[in-house]
């Protein structure tokens, strides 16, 4: 990298200087320069890197989709102590809906935009198979157009439990997408060390075990998103190795169109009394987005989910490597159940302006990232 190359980047600690002529001549990081970036305080200028590769990709776009959150129940017997949204039979605040209600229910939440139906939900204890296929073909029946994206890598490890004889992911996979299933969400990741698996998701699929479920997927033309949960017990070793196995996924199974870190939001659960209440800090989602940005060379997109950081902090994002943030996001339940201060939705033309407002070019687009719209 040319001395002006460093001045334009206003690079302060020394230790940026190679990996930012890594990062500009297109070169891969490793873990040790992940551990650097994690480290530095050097903050801004890590931003400013990751967003000199965001922009290399899509110029000055900032895409959004017009989505509906499809929690079908709440019921689940996993038990994940991060997580404020399960409930089990008798407890207060149960819901779980039949076919008929789930209809009503996206029937009174539609949008003449509607362009995605995004559905995740507890680990049901009851409910066949049979359930989740007339659900994927039946919102695919009656909303022509509106793409189907559902179940994360945990809940098709579920589907593999309830089935009699036991279905492969593979056979799982391939009803779903005859059933009309488009692609699927990236939750269920959390963090794939295996001691801090133990302590928040023990009895939730393997870490081997999802990433096998979207290798299948992603072989089966079946695009997928990842996500991982930051800001509880892991390290920030632990986040790069979640990163670098995604990538080493990509790179051998190519089918991620975003990665999507999720902010652990401190109420209504086991984990967040354990630790006491603490959110995130700004510096720590900016840090983070940035060196996912930086680190998985390969993924096309890092998303600022801004459900979770909020509007505003998103906006700011986009200037440290973001390039999605996600949509309109219609009747979040999940994180909100866990502590989450943001609204439950949020409309297109407030998506317009958080992106025009932060310099940038919003893109409506569909589930495989279609362009839809642009907004001048």
């Amino acid at each position: 990298m040319t001395v002006a190359g460093v001045r334009d980047l206003l690079i302060d600690d020394n230790a940026l200087v190679p990996i930012a002529d890594k990062v500009l001549e297109g070169r891969r990081l490793g873990l040790e320069e992940g551990m650097t970036l994690f480290g530095t305080r050097d903050v801004a200028a890590v931003c400013r890197l990751a967003d000199l590769v965001r922009e290399r990709r899509v110029g000055d776009k900032a895409y959004f989709v017009h989505s509906l959150r499809l929690s079908q129940t709440n019921l689940c017997y996993v038990g994940c102590t991060f997580c404020g949204f399960q409930r089990k039979w008798g407890e207060e605040g149960v819901w779980d809906m039949d076919l008929d209600d789930v209809w009503a229910y996206v029937d009174e939440h539609a949008h003449p935009d509607l362009t995605e139906i995004h559905i995740t939900a507890g680990h049901h204890p009851k409910r066949p198979f049979q359930y989740y296929l007339d659900l994927v073909g039946g919102l695919t029946e009656r909303y022509p157009g509106v793409q189907v994206k559902a179940w994360t890598a945990a809940e098709i490890h579920h589907f593999t439990r309830i089935t009699r004889p036991r279905l492969s992911y593979r056979e799982v996979l391939s009803q779903l997408k005859d059933a009309g299933l488009v692609a699927m969400p990236g939750g269920g990741a959390e963090i794939f060390a295996d001691h801090v698996r133990k302590r928040i998701a023990r009895a939730k699929v393997s870490a081997e075990g999802w990433l096998e479920v979207h290798r299948t997927a992603h072989e089966l033309g079946i695009p997928t998103n990842a996500t991982m949960l930051y800001g509880h017990v892991e390290s920030p070793g632990d986040r790069l190795d979640h990163m670098i196995r995604l990538r080493e996924l990509q790179d051998e199974a190519p089918g991620f169109f975003s990665f999507v870190p999720l902010a652990f939001q401190p109420d209504n659960n086991p984990l967040a009394r354990e630790l006491g209440t603490r959110f995130t800090t700004g510096l720590d989602d900016l840090r983070n987005l940035a060196v996912s940005r930086l680190m998985l060379d390969n993924v096309p997109h890092i998303k600022g989910y801004w459900i979770m950081i909020t509007p505003e902090l998103t906006q700011v994002t986009l200037s440290a490597g973001v390039s999605d943030i996600d949509g309109t996001i219609k009747d979040e339940r999940i994180a909100h159940a866990s502590g989450a201060v943001t609204e439950a939705g949020m409309t297109q033309s407030a998506l317009v302006r958080l992106v025009q407002d932060a310099g940038r070019l919003p893109v409506r687009r569909d589930a495989l990232y279609n362009e839809l719209e642009v907004f001048a």
